[in-house]
């Protein structure tokens, strides 16, 4: 098994070598739109897997994989050329489906931010639903306590202590 870092670096290298190989080599007008966004190979660096995007409708998506197909061998060929190891892997190739799952991501990003302008909108006109002062306090301030007020039970006093006729100690 080879090093984990020895197969990403050479994934990287059969992305960019797939790359200049269907600009230079591979003469098919159905591959003509196709951007080559990641590359992935096995630890034993037998396959290799290699994710590409195409503009266009499902028609020319659909024509970009059987070009791919039938350009594989020419395509091995050169990663096999450009490549400085003892096999060649084989070559399988993914439609990316990366940027529609963005698109997507995005369209509900902008839902998600127009739910909430909504949402702030509302809170800005709303009003609390009782008073704005929960807490009730005495209008006057001060308040004037009488020695009805006071009953024996609700003191804590012991013997030795006393009240004046204003109700202190």
């Amino acid at each position: 098994m080879a090093d984990p870092a020895r197969a990403a670096k050479l994934a990287q290298r059969i992305k960019v070598v797939v790359a200049e190989a269907l600009g230079r080599k591979v003469k098919d007008p159905r591959l003509e739109g196709i951007t080559v966004t990641d590359a992935r190979v096995t630890n034993d660096l037998q396959h290799a897997t290699v994710y590409y995007t195409v503009l266009g409708d499902q028609a020319v998506q659909v024509d970009a994989a059987k070009g791919l197909e039938k350009a594989k061998g020419v395509l091995r060929q050169e990663v096999g050329r450009n490549l400085s190891i003892r096999l060649t892997p084989t070559l399988e190739f993914i439609s990316d489906e990366i940027p529609v799952i963005a698109s997507n991501l995005e369209e509900l990003l902008r839902e998600a931010k127009k739910r909430d302008a909504e949402v702030a909108a509302l809170a800005a006109q709303a009003r609390h639903a009782g008073d704005p002062d929960p807490y009730k306090t005495d209008a006057s301030g001060d308040v004037d306590i009488d020695e009805d007020d006071f009953d024996e039970e609700d003191l804590d006093l012991t013997d030795a202590e006393e009240l004046d006729e204003d109700g202190h100690k």
